[in-house]
C-alpha cells in the first residue's frame, strides 16, 4: 500500500465502550487499516462509553472509508463524525490582504486616501515608472490560469484551480516575502487570455503563469513577454526546469560525470519536457533525448507541433530510434515529466553504470522509487515522502524576489541558468550524497540564494 500522507489527515470523533484497554485497541484497528495514527485524545468519559478524537494519515479517500468501517467493525463502537483536515485547511480560503500602514485617524485617512493620494496619483501619471515605488507593482506578482492543466487534475475550470492559485501565492509569500494574487479566467481563447494579462499588469511587477495547458501556454508565454515591460514566467515550463538542472548539476558530482559526456532521456517533450531539455542545452548537454508516446524524437521525423520538432531537429545527435524503454538503455540520466508506472526496475537496470533517475510524475512516479533505487546511483521524485524532492517552490519565490527587486522588466534563458546553478549551490560539499541533491523547501538560504543570483545577474546583463 502507498505511504499514508498528511495531504489525507482525518480526525475521528469515535464513542467506544468504557473499557481500560478501548484506545488501545483503536488504535491498533486503525494501524491494522494501514493508517497513520498522529494523536488520540480523550473527550468525554461517562457510564459505560467513552468519547476520543482519533487523528490518522490515509492514503486517499477509499483508505478513509476503510478506516472508519475498520473502526465500526470493533463491537459497540460508532464514528461519529469525521473531520478532513486539508478542507479545513482551505476553509474560507488561505490568502488575506492586509495593511502595511495604520488607519486609525483623520489624519492616517487624508493620508492613505483622498486628498493626500492625489499627490501620488499626480507623480506617476507624470511618470509611469513611479508606480513600482509607490504602489503594491514593486513587490506583487499576478497568478494567472485558465483551469485547463491543473496539477494531475486536468481541465478542471477556473473555481476549481483557485485553491492550487491560493496556495501559489501563499508559497510565494512564505518563502519569497513576494505578495502574489490568484488571476483565474474564465476563457480558454489564446487571444483573450493574452488581452486579460495585458489589461492588468499595470498593477504588478510580474505575471506567473500557471496550468495552462500546452501548446497554447507557449504562445500565450512568448507573446506576452513580446508585449509587456514585465516578467513573464510560465512556472509549469521553467519552474520546473530550474530545479531539474539544479538537482541534476549535484546528482554529476555526486557520480562525478559530467553534463557534456552524459546521455539523457526524457520521457514527455510537453511543457515541462520541453523547458528542461532548452536549459540543459543550454548548461551544456550535448546528448539529449525526448520521448513522447509515440517514441524517441529526432532529426528522421517531422513533428506537426512546432515545439516538438524544434526538439526533434535539436536534440538526439545519435538519431536514436524506439520506445522509451528502448532509448532507455545505457542511458546515464533518465528525467520523468510523464505519467506513473510506465518503467521497472528492469528497465532501469539497462541503463548505465551510477544512472540517475529523476521520476518526477505526480502522485505516481514514472517507476517505483524503490525499485528504481536497486539500480540507479541517485533516485529523486516530485513527492515528499521520499529524499530528493524535486519542486518547484524551491525556484519561484527566490526568483521572483530578486526580479521584482531589481525592477526587471523581462526574463530569459540565461537568468533561468543563473538560478539553477545557485540553488544548486545551497546544498555545500559536505553535506551532497545520493539522498541530498536538493535542499529541503523549508530551507531558508534558498530564496535569498536564488533572489541574489538573480539580481546579481540582472546587474551585470544591464550593465
Amino acid at each position: 500500500m502507498p505511504t499514508p500522507s498528511p495531504s489525507y489527515t482525518v480526525t475521528m470523533r469515535i464513542r467506544v465502550p468504557s473499557h481500560p484497554r478501548a484506545t488501545q485497541h483503536l488504535v491498533e484497528a486503525v494501524a491494522d487499516a494501514g493508517a497513520l495514527v498522529t494523536g488520540i485524545d480523550m473527550v468525554e468519559s461517562v457510564e459505560n462509553s467513552l468519547t476520543v478524537l482519533l487523528t490518522c494519515d490515509c492514503v486517499n479517500t477509499p483508505h478513509v472509508n476503510e478506516v472508519r468501517h475498520r473502526i465500526e467493525m470493533m463491537v459497540g463502537t460508532k464514528v461519529l463524525e469525521v473531520s478532513d483536515a486539508t478542507l479545513e485547511a482551505h476553509n474560507g480560503g488561505k490568502i488575506s490582504v492586509s495593511l502595511k500602514n495604520p488607519l486609525r485617524t483623520r489624519q492616517d485617512l487624508a493620508r492613505v486616501y483622498t486628498p493626500g493620494v492625489a499627490r501620488v496619483c499626480t507623480k506617476i501619471a507624470r511618470d509611469k515608472e513611479l508606480a513600482r515605488q509607490y504602489t503594491i507593482k514593486r513587490n506583487t506578482v499576478a497568478v494567472v490560469t485558465d483551469g485547463t492543466a491543473v496539477l494531475g487534475l486536468g481541465d478542471i475550470g477556473p473555481e476549481a484551480a483557485l485553491p492550487v492559485m491560493e496556495g501559489k501565492a501563499a508559497l510565494f509569500k512564505k518563502f519569497g516575502e513576494v505578495d502574489a494574487w490568484p488571476v483565474c479566467l474564465d476563457t480558454k481563447d489564446t487571444e483573450e487570455i493574452i488581452s486579460i494579462v495585458k489589461a492588468i499588469a499595470p498593477v504588478y511587477g510580474g505575471i506567473n503563469l500557471e496550468d495552462i495547458s500546452a501548446p497554447r501556454c507557449f504562445e500565450i508565454e512568448e507573446r506576452l513577454r513580446e508585449e509587456l515591460d514585465i516578467p513573464v514566467f510560465h512556472d509549469d515550463q521553467h519552474g520546473t526546469a530550474i530545479v531539474t538542472l539544479a538537482a541534476l548539476i549535484n546528482a554529476l558530482r555526486v557520480v562525478d560525470k559530467k553534463i557534456e559526456d552524459v546521455r539523457i532521456v526524457v520521457s514527455g517533450v510537453g511543457a515541462a519536457g520541453s523547458a528542461i531539455i532548452r536549459l540543459l542545452k543550454l548548461h551544456g548537454a550535448t546528448d539529449v533525448i525526448g520521448c513522447g508516446r509515440n517514441g524517441a524524437l529526432g532529426p528522421f521525423r517531422e513533428e506537426a507541433n512546432p515545439h516538438r520538432n524544434w526538439l526533434a531537429q535539436n536534440t538526439n545527435p545519435r538519431g536514436v530510434e524506439g520506445s522509451l524503454k528502448d532509448v532507455l538503455k545505457d542511458a546515464d540520466v533518465f528525467i520523468g515529466v510523464s505519467s506513473g508506472n510506465i518503467l521497472t526496475g528492469d528497465d532501469i537496470a539497462t541503463m548505465a553504470d551510477d544512472a540517475i533517475v529523476f521520476a518526477m510524475a505526480n502522485p505516481t512516479p514514472e517507476v517505483d522509487p524503490v525499485d528504481a533505487s536497486r539500480h540507479a546511483a541517485i533516485v529523486a521524485t516530485g513527492r515528499s515522502d521520499y529524499p530528493n524532492q524535486i519542486n518547484n517552490v524551491l525556484v519561484f519565490p527566490g526568483l521572483f524576489k530578486g526580479m521584482l527587486k531589481a525592477g526587471a522588466n523581462s526574463i530569459d534563458d540565461e537568468m533561468l541558468r543563473a538560478a539553477a546553478v545557485a540553488l544548486a549551490n545551497v546544498v555545500s560539499d559536505e553535506q551532497r550524497n545520493a539522498n541530498y541533491i536538493i535542499p529541503g523547501v523549508f530551507d531558508a538560504r534558498i530564496a535569498d540564494s536564488v533572489s541574489q543570483a538573480v539580481a546579481t545577474f540582472l546587474k551585470e546583463h544591464q550593465d
